[in-house]
């Protein structure tokens, strides 16, 4: 599918889906609008030919409807240059100890999962939606395939016996678009869900909340929603990190003494993690042979979700993650939050 760039102020960039609205009603854009697809709870509208989405979805919003650009939304792991960059194989296989089944349930928003040795023989692992390391067949590893069994293993070393349910948001580069997000969350209503990690996350063409997203996060009351901050290495809210309800994760260098220089940061920041030279279960291609090390606030948020499940087997998942958070056990860094410490 096809991504377009737009830019309405100079340096606050955002990606959408060309030609497209999405609405909690087709009544409000039905002038400007080919056709209408229906969804659980929303609609993709087809605009006419030269219709800016972000212009309308502004015009509809001023008038009080629910409306927002399809925005496309990225995975963030790094995956450019240097040691902090692209996966790399590991050296010997992370610690890692398998744990009592536990009750606990964690939803992953992710690019799938691929059959590994820490969770093949689980019970949750066999229906779950399953990672393709080369989806356009020309024998590389596509540029963020691994990313979901990767954020997998960093639940389970944090919370071993975790029960998870992966939900397949993300292609093998690491994008995927705001409906797509929507429909999984609409999968995820009903369901026991103590945690929902979402290891990506989007700049908005206004810097505003998406309402859809807003709206199907708020039909999940009893579960705690953790997300990644961004790799922007700016303050500029990231979404849906940067929502109130959401805890909004940032990475710390590999000595967990500072801001890893590629983390988002702010005011709406609420905890940290390591995020640099991470350990954990990868794909089995090529040079890879099952685990890698990696960086990324993806990965730090996977380590504060992680947390937060491990101590929800002896509370509520509110409390959990309160007391996962509370400043008066770890560290508050300015602008990044409370430090979660990392596997080691």
């Amino acid at each position: 599918m096809s991504v377009q760039v737009v830019e309405p102020g100079p340096g606050r960039g955002a990606l959408i889906r060309p030609g497209e609205l999405l609405a909690g009603s087709p009544v409000a854009a039905e002038r400007w609008t080919q056709s209408a697809e229906r969804e659980d709870g929303f609609y993709v509208l087809r605009l006419s030919p030269g219709t800016d989405p972000c212009a309308l979805a502004a015009e509809l919003t001023e008038r009080g409807h629910e409306v927002s650009p399809n925005h496309v939304v990225i995975g963030q792991p790094l995956f450019f240059g240097g040691p902090t960059g692209a996966p790399r194989p590991a050296a010997a296989p992370p610690p890692y100890r398998p744990g009592e089944p536990s009750r606990v349930t964690a939803a992953v928003l992710d690019t799938g999962v691929a059959p590994h040795p820490w969770f093949t023989g689980c019970d949750w692992f066999e229906d779950q939606p399953r990672e393709v390391p080369d989806a356009d067949g020309d024998g590389v590893l596509d540029g963020q395939a691994g990313h979901g069994t990767f954020i997998a293993g960093l639940l389970l070393r944090q919370s071993p016996g975790l029960r998870l349910r992966v939900c397949k948001v993300l292609d093998g580069h690491g994008v995927g678009d705001e409906a797509g997000v929507l429909r999984a969350l609409a999968r995820l209503r009903g369901r026991r869900i103590d945690v929902l990690l979402m290891s990506f996350g989007c700049h908005t063409y206004d810097d505003r909340p998406s309402p859809l997203i807003e709206r199907a996060l708020a039909a999940l009351p009893g579960t705690v929603l953790v997300a990644c901050a961004g790799n922007h290495a700016s303050p500029r809210p990231f979404w849906p990190a940067a929502l109130p309800r959401v805890i909004a994760v940032a990475a710390l260098d590999a000595a967990e003494e500072g801001r890893a220089a590629f983390s988002a940061f702010g005011p709406w920041v609420d905890a940290c993690s390591r995020g640099e030279a991470l350990a954990s279960s990868f794909v089995n291609f090529d040079r890879f042979e099952g685990y890698a090390v990696w960086s990324g606030t993806s990965f730090a948020a996977a380590v504060v979700a992680g947390a937060i499940a491990h101590a929800a087997r002896h509370m509520s998942p509110a409390e959990a993650a309160a007391h996962v958070l509370d400043a008066g056990r770890n560290p508050r860094f300015p602008d990044l939050g409370v430090l979660v410490p990392a596997p080691r």
